[in-house]
């Protein structure tokens, strides 16, 4: 069985200077820059499906480097973990997911976990917990919270993305408007009429960059009406 020291080996076989060079821009976090070794998801995706059954102990020391790529393993194996699990297994990675939300520190660590984690373990429990990551402190707190509800929108339950679109409206964030409104758009591909009532009641206090996303799949002349309605 490997170990997250035998898993971090590897992945310092695997790392790619330029790769690692071009990523710096996209994992900034304040005045800090996270350490990249320049590994593309597909291979990282490979090595998670082959160590599904790594203990809880040595995610947690992947989960815990300051290597990029090693936090993205971590949640990748929980991810494989979470499908194969049973309800048990399934509550012990969701409890574990949101413990340790203090290494989930960048946009894609977030989105490629919280969907196929938080969303599925709360699908047919209560939805409270979302709320409250919506209105945490912590940037990444609550962009998980809105990623979470894509489980719930890709089986055409838009309730909870909507009321958690409206919290997170007013977020300085610019990677909460993202979030925001590709859940917006993801909810207009499958039901248009449900997003256009929201646009109608929360245009003005919508910005910019979170409509551009919402409508990103309108017509061109009906992009443009919205765009010309909103001044955020």
């Amino acid at each position: 069985m490997n170990s997250a020291l035998s898993l971090e080996a590897h992945l310092h076989t695997c790392a790619d200077p330029a790769v690692a060079e071009t990523a710096k821009r996209f994992y900034k976090h304040g005045k800090k820059e996270t350490r990249s070794l320049g590994i593309r998801m597909p291979k990282l995706r490979v090595l998670a499906r082959q160590n599904p059954a790594l203990p809880f102990t040595e995610v947690l020391t992947l989960l815990r480097s300051p290597c990029h790529e090693s936090r993205l393993l971590a949640l990748l194996i929980l991810v494989q973990k979470m499908k194969r699990g049973d309800e048990q297994t399934q509550k012990q990675i969701y409890n574990f997911y949101l413990n340790h939300t203090a290494f989930i520190n960048s946009w894609d660590l977030v989105d490629c976990s919280a969907y196929f984690i938080v969303g599925p373990y709360l699908e047919n429990k209560s939805r409270a917990p979302l709320y409250e990551l919506a209105k945490s402190p912590s940037l990444w707190e609550r962009r998980i919270a809105m990623l979470s509800t894509l489980h719930f929108i890709r089986k055409n339950d838009f309730d909870d993305s909507l009321k958690l679109a409206e919290i997170l409206l007013s977020d300085p964030e610019d990677l909460i408007h993202k979030v925001v409104g590709w859940m917006l758009k993801e909810i207009g591909n499958r039901d248009k009429p449900a997003l256009a009532d929201f646009l109608q009641s929360h245009i003005q206090a919508m910005h910019r960059t979170t409509l551009r996303y919402a409508i990103e799949k309108f017509p061109k002349a009906e992009r443009q009406t919205y765009l010309h309605g909103n001044s955020t």
